[in-house]
């Protein structure tokens, strides 16, 4: 959901690869979409940072991602605080409570396919420093926890925002099976993500 590719996301190598990954999840029925988020949303669970978390920074997936709409309302129906991304002009996130399918507005953003987002309070971008988890859109992981996202390079702020703020997240990225991979090509400003949940289960990473 990050949008265009910016300067962060110019590696040639990672622009083959998202397109790899895309031209496959750009294939996928609707409904193997769908039954991939109920399943993910069990795995998800599993996670011990996951099921105890009190606030978990999550995101609406879009188009052929695996769904996460499931494990937003199973968080919600534990009692988890749920922050969802609004994405600004400028590429970064700003972050709103979820508070159910209903409190979800359709933006379209200028060059971009459309997101929903929080419909009610904005939080500020510092919110997302907050969470006990963060959810991490990606298109690959490989054998080190190393994510290949989007290119747009919000979620870069996000994870840089964080540790300047001295936080620790549990960060987790929900793929498809295919999508975990030996090797992705690595960036100075890249981070490696704790684990990874896939229909067949979770991985976890030094």
């Amino acid at each position: 959901m990050t949008g265009p590719e910016g300067a962060r996301g110019a590696h040639p190598d990672k622009r083959t690869l998202r397109r790899g990954f895309l031209a496959v999840r750009n294939t996928l029925p609707s409904d193997d979409v769908r039954e991939t988020g109920l399943v993910l949303a069990e795995r998800a669970l599993e996670v011990p940072e996951l099921a105890r978390a009190r606030t978990v920074a999550a995101y609406v997936s879009v188009g052929g991602e695996p769904g996460t709409a499931p494990l937003l309302d199973a968080l919600r129906a534990r009692g988890t605080r749920v922050l969802l991304p609004a994405l600004l002009p400028d590429n970064d996130l700003d972050w709103g409570v979820y508070e159910g399918p209903a409190s979800l507005v359709e933006v379209r953003h200028p060059g971009r396919m459309a997101l929903w987002e929080p419909g009610g309070e904005r939080l500020g971008a510092d919110a997302v420093t907050a969470a006990d988890v963060v959810l991490l859109p990606g298109l690959a992981v490989d054998a080190r926890g190393m994510r290949l996202g989007r290119g747009g390079g919000s979620y870069d702020r996000v994870l840089a925002r964080i540790e300047a703020a001295g936080a620790h997240p549990a960060l987790v990225v929900l793929l498809y099976d295919c999508e975990v991979v030996a090797h992705v090509p690595r960036e100075a400003h890249d981070k490696a993500v704790h684990a990874v949940v896939t229909p067949s289960g979770v991985r976890r990473f030094p």
